[in-house]
């Protein structure tokens, strides 16, 4: 089994920072593309950044120039910096992996359990 655990989240200012962690455990092979998606209340999920395992990044248009996705493969650990924090970016963040681990089906898709973070004064 995999698990992917988020840390980092909480409460911070408007025009603050926050960095997140999510850091993959298990019967790991090898892990593939990795991101950060989030959830307002009352909204769908919806796909934050992602990071390829050479590093190539992808990002939302809401948090270009703002958030900056990075991963240790060693660590098997992905990050998110987070900068210029505004109201409207309050979600719990999911990070998630496709992860190849042993006794299962290459590239499975797997999720962590979510961290809240709260943009408010």
């Amino acid at each position: 089994q995999v698990q992917l655990v988020e840390s980092g989240g909480g409460l911070v200012q408007p025009g603050g920072s926050l960095r997140l962690s999510c850091a993959a455990s298990g019967s790991i092979i090898r892990i593939d593309a990795m991101g950060w998606y989030r959830q307002a209340p009352g909204k769908q999920r919806e796909l934050v950044t992602t990071i390829s395992r050479s590093g190539t990044t992808n990002y939302a248009d809401f948090v270009k120039g703002r958030f900056t996705i990075s991963r240790d493969n060693a660590k098997n650990t992905v990050y998110l910096q987070m900068n210029s924090l505004k109201p409207e970016d309050t979600a719990v963040y999911y990070c998630h992996a496709e992860v190849w681990a042993r006794g299962g089906s290459p590239w499975s898709s797997y999720w962590g359990q979510g961290t809240q973070v709260t943009v408010s004064s």
